[in-house]
């Protein structure tokens, strides 16, 4: 038979053969700021556990397993993994965090310690026979699991170019056996490389000797979690596979199928049973401890060094037998008990195995990446004090144990995770609505698929139930014509002005030579030069006192930068608020403040924005921070030299400079909470008007010059200004001042009503 390597380079799909797709499922205690196990119960911010697909519980109630989906790219998957650190940790009381290594802290007596609290009871009747067989203290062991599955178009083109299996699925149980097989041989390496439980506290061990005082994985050894001495489960072929993992629980040696603890598992069917017509569909790989030098568990680097091993363990000639299965065992057990910083008694063959793999990159991508990944772990094996147990240990000595080891790096990854609660880590590149509304929906457990990034686009599910979801709250509940209705400021306008609502008055330009010859119309009258159909504040100038033909010219070629056509309309006095209407009410209202500064009497205006820029709430990227910097552009400057400014003006003390007119939050300005204090009469109108344009969802303008006064009939109070179809959210969340109020939820909740349904609490099994 042909062997893979051939199959490859004869079907010339060497760079498919990197396609894959990877899951990882990563355990974790939760502990206190003491060091101590939370003994608390799973936080029901975290939605519910019968349906939630990323965020559960293990063995016990305080044991957590993050989940990812399966995706198409390690960079992908280490993205997910981080922010599901970032919304449990985020999430989690504040005095709790996870903690970051494999073996745990000192544990309370086992009658503390709570099994999963499960609705269903056979999944509780599991974990008792855990109980009983194993100990609670040993069931608290936290590690990695790696899923790793080829991509299924290569595996059938594979399967084209051979003519020895005659089914696509055991050609593809062919694989990924002996991936298993080759993987349980030469997993000694893994071992060495990224064992990290060095030690633990000697109350963790009731009857057995304890190992010396460093290791490099307890977690990996006999001491860890492993199933008993009898336990033996054939890997020589599929068949073999079941029929002795079927002889073991019919024995009694295991209580159910899921009870083996094999360093690698066959998955994608319900049972054992199952393999023999369905097959393999993928591999989890279970021999990971947690790296605490990564918040994630397991850094992005190794990710990309155990996807390389996949690949040679597949590509290489030779398939591991029963026999040498064994001997690599012994050599895992082996290695997972040197000392960190002995060399491997493994040495030769791991540079061996390197020297291969290298063979097989320069064969196929020829990917530096790849060999640059390969010289790093040549350097962890020719010196292990590189590797990441031996790390541990220095840390450790320098620390002075363990446990300050690990607490330290759980209160600095909590920290990490919380002091920036407006972006949500791995999905930072999307606008700052977006990440919240994602945050919300993994916390509640709503799948989330991103479409397109560059739109905003998503898919959220829970169960059957599917919507979609652009830039963050524009959704399949509002009409098509609805954000047409908006993004179009004079048919908003006019729609508005029939239906009875105050707005200003104004005309529209479609050219520059058109709008700047109507000046006459306006250089005796307050004014607001802006685009058409933009959001955000772009390109708009407002003048209080009437514009002099230089500024009013100059007002509209920027407005003429952002669109092809230009409003002009009567400046309205008063203070300026926006209306979130959500779903028939409005949900937040928010004063905002045009972009200023305030003089100190010794600082230039440009030294007063430069200081106020270094706000951490303030951001470079439109919509990835609650406030955005103030810049000093034409508009800025235009509205400074309205005012007898320069950028290098000196204001005297305490004199408040503005540098916008327009109080967008985009454009720099302040953000206050204002929605307790705004009379009914306003919220009310807000409501009338969206529903008049027949969105669900938007962002109201109002000019009211005094919001206590109610508006009526006869005399309104205020004057509209805008309707917007895709009002930002990020803003209400965290305001300048005030309470912040998260708008991203009450979308979720507006899709999907079931998450307020009472559903009983339920979920995975060890």
């Amino acid at each position: 038979m042909k062997t893979v390597k051939q199959m490859i380079q004869e079907t010339e799909m060497s760079k498919a053969y990197y396609q894959a797709v990877f899951g990882i499922e990563k355990e974790g205690l939760r502990v206190n700021d003491s060091g101590q196990l939370a003994v608390t119960d799973h936080s029901k911010k975290f939605g519910n556990r019968t349906y939630h697909p990323y965020i559960q519980t293990d063995y016990s109630e305080s044991q957590l397993e993050l989940i990812t989906p399966p995706l198409n790219s390690i960079q992908e998957s280490y993205n997910w993994l981080t922010a599901l650190h970032d919304v449990v940790l985020q999430t989690l009381p504040e005095d709790e965090a996870i903690w970051p290594i494999s073996m745990p802290m000192v544990l309370p007596n086992e009658k503390d310690i709570s099994v999963a609290k499960l609705d269903n009871k056979a999944d509780v009747l599991y974990r008792e026979t855990l109980t009983r067989k194993y100990g609670k203290k040993k069931q608290m062991i936290s590690g990695v699991h790696y899923n790793f599955e080829l991509d299924s178009q290569l595996i059938l083109r594979l399967y084209e170019s051979q003519t020895e299996y005659t089914t696509l699925t055991s050609f593809k149980s062919m694989i990924y056996l002996k991936l298993a097989k080759n993987f349980l041989r030469y997993r000694w390496l893994l071992t060495y490389l990224l064992g990290a439980s060095p030690i633990v506290d000697e109350s963790f061990f009731t009857s057995q000797e304890l190992p010396k005082k460093y290791v490099r994985s307890i977690r990996s050894s006999h001491y860890g979690y492993v199933n008993q001495s009898e336990v033996s489960v054939s890997f020589e072929t599929i068949e073999d596979y079941v029929q002795s993992l079927q002889n073991m629980v019919a024995k009694g040696f295991l209580s159910e199928e899921k009870e083996f603890y094999s360093a690698v598992r066959f998955r994608g069917t319900k049972d054992a049973e199952e393999l023999l017509t369905k097959g393999i569909s993928y591999l989890e790989l279970r021999s990971f401890d947690l790296d605490p030098f990564d918040s994630a568990g397991m850094s992005k680097g190794t990710m990309e060094f155990v996807h390389l091993f996949c690949l040679y363990m597949i590509w290489m000639d030779e398939t591991a037998t029963m026999k040498e299965i064994e001997i690599g065992e012994e050599m895992s057990q082996l290695t997972a008990m040197e000392n960190p910083v002995s060399v491997s008694q493994f040495q030769e063959e791991g540079l061996e195995l390197l020297k291969q793999m290298e063979n097989m990159i320069h064969l196929t991508t020829d990917s530096e990446a790849a060999s640059r990944c390969l010289q790093e772990v040549r350097n962890q094996l020719k010196n292990p004090t590189l590797t990441i147990a031996a790390r541990m240990v220095q840390e450790i000595e320098e620390k002075g144990s363990y446990i300050e080891f690990a607490l330290e790096l759980a209160k600095q990854y909590k920290d990490e995770a919380t002091k920036r609660p407006y972006n949500l880590r791995g999905f930072d590149y999307l606008e700052m609505s977006t990440q919240l509304l994602i945050f919300d929906a993994l916390q509640k457990g709503v799948q989330v698929e991103v479409l397109d990034s560059q739109d905003q686009f998503l898919k959220l599910t829970m169960g059957q139930h599917v919507e979609f979801v652009k830039n963050g709250n524009m959704t399949a509940k509002d009409s098509y014509i609805a954000p047409l209705i908006m993004e179009n400021k004079t048919v908003t306008k006019k729609i508005l002005d029939s239906a009875g609502f105050h707005v200003p008055a104004g005309e529209e330009y479609t050219t520059i030579d058109e709008a700047k010859a109507a000046f006459w119309r306006y250089k005796n009258k307050s004014v607001v030069v802006k685009p058409k159909s933009t959001n955000y504040g772009l390109g708009i100038s407002i003048f209080k006192q009437a514009p002099v033909k230089n500024d009013y010219e100059q007002a509209i070629e920027i407005a003429f930068k952002e669109d092809i056509a230009v409003l002009v309309e009567e400046y309205i006095s008063g203070t300026e608020y926006r209306f979130f209407v959500l779903d028939g009410k409005v949900s937040a209202i928010l004063l905002r403040i045009p972009a200023n500064v305030v003089g100190d009497g010794q600082k230039t205006i440009k030294e007063l924005v430069q200081d106020k820029n270094k706000d951490p709430l303030r951001g470079e990227e439109k919509h990835r921070s609650p406030l955005e910097k103030i810049a000093l552009g034409e508009i800025e400057q235009l509205m400074l030299k309205g005012q007898g400014y320069t950028i290098e003006s000196i204001p005297e003390k305490d004199k408040r400079v503005y540098l916008r007119e327009n109080s967008n939050i985009s454009t720099g300005g302040d953000s206050i909470d204002v929605t307790d204090e705004i009379d009914e009469s306003y919220k009310k109108a807000a409501i009338r008007m969206t529903e008049t344009i027949g969105a669900k969802i938007s962002g109201i303008d109002l000019i009211i010059p005094d919001p206590t006064i109610p508006s009526e009939n006869e005399q309104h109070g205020y004057t509209v200004i805008e309707a917007n179809f895709n009002p930002a959210m990020h803003m209400h969340a965290y305001v300048y001042k005030g309470k912040g109020r998260r708008l991203t939820m009450e979308v979720l909740n507006m899709l999907f009503p079931e998450l307020n349904e009472d559903v009983s609490s339920t979920g995975k099994t060890h």
